[in-house]
């Protein structure tokens, strides 16, 4: 199992010891992502995974489902709730990290939009189980404890810099800024040559906050120089699909 596959595993296995503590009234309760009841968020997540189990196994059977756009609504959107959701999304989770973990990183395989290659599907799973596990300790209000398994994430948040403003049809506002990021480990990441002008710097997570939209740039204390950067930092998305904008200022300043 190359590394990306084992964090993905150790990122859904985290989560699942926070959703196995959780009351069956809690599943019902409305988290701070867009009122979305801890149902709904582990619903999303076990959508996503469902299909990249098919599309792991069966690239055939994928297409002909995304050739069908009920079956996609129905498989995205699964309406079993609590122990049974729970039970039933891990069960997926495992299949979707095994499956992974034994595929050449290289391999192409078929998604939403274009073919992604396995070690960034990978990650780009690992970025949604993180971000929306951030739902569930926000609405706890709880501290959570990253580790240096946030690199990855860090990863597809630099690359997809470009991204963030073709997906809006904007012009890229210059060149990608420098990003030096403290690793929750107390090590540095950086990404491009030192720029003082056009730069991203802080801590990790505030920076993985920001660009998977759990944050808004103005409740994080990242410094942001320059305009790329500053502009940037205000629309930052690194998932796929339209674009999004941020969360309010003030609306998800809940415990780091």
């Amino acid at each position: 199992m190359f590394q990306q596959a084992a964090d993905l595993l150790e990122e859904g296995t985290a989560l699942k010891a926070v959703l196995d503590q959780l009351e069956p009234a809690d599943w019902s309760r409305e988290t701070p992502f867009k009122s979305w009841t801890v149902n709904q968020v582990v619903q999303h997540l076990h959508g996503s995974d469902k299909m990249a189990v098919l599309s792991l196994k069966d690239a055939d059977g994928f297409a002909a489902a995304m050739s069908d756009p009920k079956t996609v609504a129905q498989t995205m959107n699964p309406t079993i709730e609590g122990e049974e959701l729970l039970n039933t999304w891990w069960a997926y989770f495992s299949e979707m990290c095994e499956l992974l973990g034994a595929s050449d990183p290289k391999r192409r395989v078929p998604w939403f939009g274009p073919d992604m290659g396995v070690m960034m599907f990978t990650t780009a799973r690992q970025m949604e189980t993180w971000s929306h596990g951030q739902d569930i300790f926000d609405m706890f209000g709880e501290t959570r404890v990253n580790t240096d398994r946030l690199k990855n994430i860090a990863v597809i948040g630099v690359k997809t810099y470009g991204w963030t403003f073709a997906n809006r049809k904007m012009d890229v506002p210059g060149p990608a800024p420098y990003v030096k990021l403290t690793a929750p480990g107390g090590g540095t990441w950086e990404f491009g040559e030192p720029n003082s002008d056009n730069y991203v710097a802080g801590d990790a997570a505030e920076f993985c906050h920001v660009v998977t939209q759990g944050r808004h740039i103005a409740d994080v204390n990242l410094d942001v120089v320059g305009e790329p950067a500053q502009k940037w930092m205000a629309i930052a998305q690194c998932f796929a699909g339209p674009p999004e904008d941020p969360p309010a200022p003030g609306s998800r300043t809940v415990n780091f």
